[in-house]
């Protein structure tokens, strides 16, 4: 049976009460935080960078989840890992060697992650599915929330899920973009596993309500 993961965006959080926030979505029932990270470089948005993810890692007991949308990135892993992050994932642009930039990752105790936006080819995962522990596909083009989610990623969802079924390995497939009750459903179907959402859960009046929501979708397939 499928384990399904919720891992809110605090990228559309309320950024005044940013403890309050991750302990109020975690209460809700988060299984993750994820956490953007923007360089105004690779991306065209500036966020946030190690010290508020270690600011906010007393708060929650549930992993942190960092995608780095930055470039270069090797410089900055070790400050998130040692910043509080479990999960590290970076798209294969930022880096000038991949499987050296995941290598670093592992050396620093966190899990793996590569991202693919939209447009990027299934064919970068070929030679580092064994060093992966998470795939993230984009269903924006990165660099701002509130996007509406790009249909044609189910098919390159269904065929990430193929190559990692056929690795026999257990490596998430996380998808970020869009991603909301009425859709969540037909994104599990098509093989995600963990979601991404952000301004489908914060700003809404009830947390919990939305991620039970989602639950309920999830529970149909």
């Amino acid at each position: 049976m499928t384990t399904y993961r919720i891992a809110p965006s605090i990228l559309s959080a309320d950024f005044a009460r940013l403890g309050e926030e991750v302990r109020n979505v975690v209460a809700a029932g988060a299984d993750m935080i994820h956490f953007d990270v923007m360089d105004n470089h690779y991306v065209p948005n500036l966020t946030i960078g190690p010290l508020v993810c270690e600011a906010i890692r007393p708060h929650v007991q549930v992993p942190i989840d960092v995608h780095l949308m930055v470039k270069p990135v090797d410089r900055i892993i070790p400050d998130f890992a040692k910043a509080g992050a479990n999960i590290i994932s970076f798209h294969p642009e930022g880096s000038e060697h991949i499987d050296r930039t995941l290598q670093l990752i592992r050396e620093h105790g966190c899990k793996a992650g590569l991202v693919l936006n939209p447009a990027t080819p299934l064919h970068i995962l070929e030679h580092v599915m064994d060093k992966l522990d998470l795939i993230l596909l984009m269903s924006v083009n990165p660099g701002f929330g509130g996007q509406s989610f790009i249909p044609h990623t189910l098919k390159k969802i269904a065929a990430v899920r193929k190559l990692i079924d056929a690795t026999g390995r257990d490596i998430m497939l996380q998808v970020d973009g869009g991603v909301k009750i009425d859709n969540i459903g037909e994104i599990a179907a098509a093989g995600a596993d963990t979601f991404v959402a952000g301004s489908a859960i914060f700003g809404k009046p009830d947390y919990t309500a939305v991620i039970n929501a989602m639950r309920a979708e999830l529970a149909k397939i």
